[in-house]
């Protein structure tokens, strides 16, 4: 498999970048209850370097209702984040427990084989004593690489830009970019070996992604 092998190659990777390069395992999943209902699951393992060096821990579920003949998607859910920061000049690190409330709309659109993805999301966060609210636009992209008909062995290339934006006055929180392939194992799953850019207001970091997608 071209994303194993390629997975294989990120403690190699992490090294020749120190600890610039992070790296993110990812699950996403969506369970169907029936034609419009479905409930939407992910966990995120963030790390500062290849693994074991948690950065954040990110646990997320939710409520959807589908509708104009599943192609658009309305969903509130719950999300428990785990941050593990480092105190400035310092190995150590300080915990940060977030609980987050969201709303989010999705549409989906086709421009010839390529398949766009609109994400609209409202975020209400709990971080320890503090609240915060934040608005995050995503738009992705997929494009096949093989020819429909073998659903079974079939990439294809994923990219996106988000943004995230608050609703206080630094308004810009931050803005990721990412590139992927990914590769269809069958109608239920599929995966991703991708590489990310995170820009911050005053600095960037970079992320290897490994994302795998569950729908059943």
């Amino acid at each position: 498999m071209v994303a194993l092998a390629l997975g294989l190659m990120l403690p190699s990777i992490a090294q020749a970048q120190d600890s610039n390069l992070g790296n993110w395992l990812i699950y996403i999943g969506n369970k169907k209850i029936n034609q419009t209902w479905n409930i939407h699951n992910e966990v995120q393992y963030r790390n500062y370097n290849t693994i074991g060096d948690l950065e954040q821990l990110l646990l997320r579920t939710g409520l959807g209702y589908t509708f104009n003949e599943g192609n658009n998607n309305f969903l509130i859910g719950y999300g428990y984040i785990l941050s593990k920061n480092y105190l400035v000049d310092s190995d150590d690190k300080i915990s940060i427990n977030e609980h987050r409330i969201f709303q989010q709309f999705t549409s989906k659109q086709n421009l010839g084989i390529i398949k766009f993805n609109h994400r609209y999301r409202f975020e209400q966060r709990f971080v320890e004593d503090d609240y915060k609210m934040r608005f995050r636009y995503f738009l992705g992209l997929n494009i096949p690489l093989m020819k429909e008909g073998d659903e079974n062995k079939n990439f294809y290339i994923s990219a996106y830009n988000e943004i995230f934006l608050n609703t206080e006055s630094s308004i810009f929180d931050r803005n990721r970019v990412y590139g992927g392939l990914g590769y269809h194992f069958n109608k239920t799953i599929r995966v991703e070996l991708g590489y990310m850019n995170q820009l911050f207001e005053t600095n960037s970091r970079d992320q290897i992604n490994i994302i795998t997608f569950v729908n059943f």
